[in-house]
């Protein structure tokens, strides 16, 4: 078993109901969450011309190896309506499923990069990473996640939306 991390996100739609519905296909497909963050209303990154995002961390347990996790996020992404825009990464969305940790492990290959290798860089990943894993050291960094969102360079803001528990 191994726990992971995958950081959601979106800003079309009703995106609170999109998080349930991708909450219950990740235990159904990935594994057991164990933490989940609060929900962060968050600006937008790399697009400014479009609506805020909400934003969520969570902490799943699982068995699948690292690129099952990838094609199960994928496909949670579909069945929630995602459209990827290979011309605009920043492009509004129904959902996002990123992977930001699997364990301590370090990943680079074509289509897969773990860890996440922009998330030092985004308070609304940092936000609600160091709300459930402030101790969590990142692998590549070498920087535990409580000192990481002391040091990024981004300053947008990032405010609580909803809390919830799991």
């Amino acid at each position: 078993m191994v726990n992971l991390f995958l950081g959601l996100g979106g800003n079309i739609g009703n995106v609170s109901d999109k998080f349930k519905i991708a909450l219950e296909e990740i235990t159904k497909k990935i594994g057991v969450v164990i933490a989940k963050s609060s929900i962060y209303k968050t600006e937008p990154w790399g697009n400014k011309n479009q609506d805020f995002f909400l934003n969520l961390v969570v902490e799943v347990q699982t068995a699948l190896g690292e690129e099952d996790v990838l094609n199960k996020t994928l496909e949670i992404e579909r069945i929630l309506g995602r459209n990827r825009d290979k011309d605009n990464q920043f492009a509004a969305r129904t959902i996002d499923i990123d992977i930001l940790f699997y364990g301590n492990e370090i990943i680079n290959q074509p289509g897969l990069v773990i860890p996440h290798p922009r998330l030092h860089l985004r308070n609304f990943v940092l936000t609600p990473l160091y709300e459930i894993a402030p101790e969590f050291c990142h692998p590549t960094l070498n920087i535990k996640i409580k000192d990481l969102i002391k040091e990024t360079p981004d300053k947008s803001d990032v405010k609580i939306f909803e809390r919830i528990s799991i």
